[in-house]
């Protein structure tokens, strides 16, 4: 008798996928232009994902922030996930993703993403990237809270893998 292959309907798909998360508290130092005590910048990193997870918010609303990953010693990442996350207002959130080989010196745009948010529609957005970087010394994340609308720059969480 053959083995059935089947999945339940509306359950996230994950795909096939042979590369390890990396542990960013050991491998990199996460700057940070500004956080609100009670969502630190830690939060990003606790594996409270998803919905209704904790998340990392700026300090004050309507300002471009940003989260520069430094990497202790020259990275590979082939993905990066994020998550952005918001149910009291309506706003279009943007995150700008950039990577730099030399120290910050120079960025290389990777993408630019808008998220459009309603409380009576779309509160929650998972971001799946793939890539094949190399050397990788800096990751930068620049979030526009306000593209429309007002907000506190957040992300829900952030993980790499190689």
């Amino acid at each position: 008798m053959s083995t059935l292959r089947k999945r339940r309907l509306h359950q996230p798909i994950e795909p096939e996928d042979d590369s390890a998360q990396l542990n960013l508290a050991s491998v990199a130092t996460i700057d940070y232009s500004s956080e609100d005590p009670a969502h630190p910048v830690e939060h990003l990193v606790d594996q409270h994902t998803g919905p209704g997870g904790s998340c990392w918010a700026a300090a004050q609303a309507d300002t471009t922030e940003q989260l520069i990953l430094v990497f202790d010693q020259p990275q590979s990442v082939t993905r990066l996930v994020y998550e952005v996350e918001e149910t009291e207002r309506e706003r279009t959130l943007e995150v700008h993703v950039e990577a730099s080989t030399d120290a910050g010196r120079s960025y290389r745009r990777l993408q630019v993403q808008e998220y459009t948010f309603s409380p009576r529609g779309s509160t929650f957005q998972r971001e799946d990237l793939r890539f094949d970087l190399h050397n990788l010394t800096q990751l930068r994340l620049t979030v526009v809270p306000n593209k429309r609308g007002s907000g506190v720059a957040t992300l829900t969480s952030l993980r790499l893998y190689a």
